[in-house]
C-alpha cells in the first residue's frame, strides 16, 4: 500500500482550515446582523471591503457596513439560517464561496408565546456570494453580493 504524500496532506488540511476560518466569518455574520452588532458584523470585512446589500445599495468600506445595519428598523427581528457553503475556489491568501441561506424576519413589537414571535408571512431564500482574504488579523470578508433567489407569498399572519 502506498503512503499518503505528507506535502498533500498538509495542503489538504490547509484548505480545511481556511475553509473552516471562512465559514466560521460567514456564521458568525450572520449571527451579528440578527443580533443588531453592527460594529462587530462590519469588523469581519476588510477595510475597504464592498459588499452589495440584495435591494442593490452597494456599500464600501466598514464604516458603510456599520452605518447601514445601525439604520436598520430596531423592531426588526432576523434569523438567517445558513443551510450551507460551497467553496468554489481556495488559495493560500483568497477564497471564493457561495452559501445559501434561508432568512425568516418577525416584528419584536408583536406579542411573544410559547412557541417565540409570529414570523412575518413572507420566507426568503438567499445567498451570499462572498471573496475572502486573509489579512493580517486574519481571514476577513473582502467582497459580499447579498442576493435573494426565492419567496414564499405574503401569508395572513395567524
Amino acid at each position: 500500500m502506498q503512503q499518503p504524500d505528507p506535502e498533500h496532506q498538509a495542503d489538504a488540511m490547509r484548505r480545511l482550515l481556511d475553509e473552516a476560518a471562512c465559514r466560521e466569518l460567514v456564521l458568525r455574520a450572520a449571527t451579528l446582523a440578527d443580533t443588531g452588532q453592527a460594529d462587530a458584523l462590519a469588523a469581519l470585512f476588510t477595510a475597504d471591503a464592498h459588499l452589495t446589500r440584495p435591494n442593490g445599495a452597494a456599500l464600501k468600506g466598514r464604516e458603510a457596513i456599520a452605518r447601514a445595519y445601525r439604520e436598520r428598523p430596531a423592531h426588526r427581528i432576523t434569523v438567517h439560517l445558513v443551510c450551507g457553503t460551497l467553496f468554489d475556489e481556495v488559495g493560500p491568501d483568497h477564497a471564493e464561496a457561495t452559501t445559501r441561506v434561508l432568512l425568516w424576519a418577525a416584528d419584536l413589537r408583536a406579542d411573544s408565546g410559547p412557541q417565540g414571535r409570529a414570523a412575518e408571512g413572507r420566507q426568503i431564500v438567499g445567498r451570499f456570494i462572498d471573496r475572502f482574504v486573509r489579512s493580517a488579523q486574519g481571514w476577513r470578508i473582502d467582497q459580499r453580493v447579498a442576493c435573494f433567489d426565492l419567496h414564499t407569498p405574503d401569508l395572513p399572519q395567524v
